[in-house]
């Protein structure tokens, strides 16, 4: 069932693809916790299928200046974050995303390149290569929070330093730290099209 919700009350809406024990869920409370502490309202949980590692998985968030009054998955996002590259050969990723939405992929591919794959005319396309940044940073293919990182650095719906706050506070130590570097690397070289 489609579901049509009013977007002029200012909720920005995202849907999150990837594989479990990727840290999809993980991405989408960090920056659901981002928005939360900028003052926003949010609303951020997981859909699972088998649960599973390596299993598809999706997440949901809801950002909104204003107390939310929906109470369903999201069916139109504004942003859709894929995390794994592979799924965009098992799942329509850009299923009602907004045909002025954004879509945010951890590719090695051109926004231009991906556009053509998926038809996607309007909006915009980040591509991030978060899985190399992700292996030199932090020699494991952690690749959520450098893919997040694009998408925060896209949409502006909340700060970059917000984002590694929560981050540093969730993952003290060294972890937190090399998270840091590579999300600011992302927001670096994220390339827009």
């Amino acid at each position: 069932m489609k579901v049509s919700y009013d977007f002029a009350k200012g909720i920005t809406e995202f849907r999150w693809h990837g594989r479990g024990g990727q840290g999809v869920v993980t991405s989408n409370q960090m920056l659901g916790k981002a928005a939360l502490a900028e003052g926003n309202y949010i609303q951020a949980f997981p859909e699972f299928g088998p649960e599973r590692t390596g299993a598809p998985v999706r997440a949901f968030l809801r950002i909104s200046k204003a107390p939310i009054q929906v109470y369903a998955q999201v069916y139109n996002p504004d942003v859709v974050v894929c995390i794994d590259p592979t799924l965009v050969e098992v799942v329509d990723i850009t299923e009602g995303l907004k045909e002025n939405g954004t879509l945010v992929i951890n590719t090695t591919n051109e926004p231009q390149t991906i556009r053509n794959k998926f038809g996607f005319k309007g909006g915009k396309v980040v591509t991030v290569d978060a899985s190399t940044i992700a292996m030199e940073v932090m020699g494991r293919p952690f690749y959520n929070m450098p893919t997040m990182a694009a998408a925060v650095k896209v949409t502006g719906v909340v700060s970059v330093d917000t984002v590694v706050s929560e981050v540093l506070e969730r993952y003290p130590g060294k972890v937190g730290d090399l998270n840091k570097v590579a999300i600011e690397r992302a927001v670096k070289e994220a390339k827009v099209g």
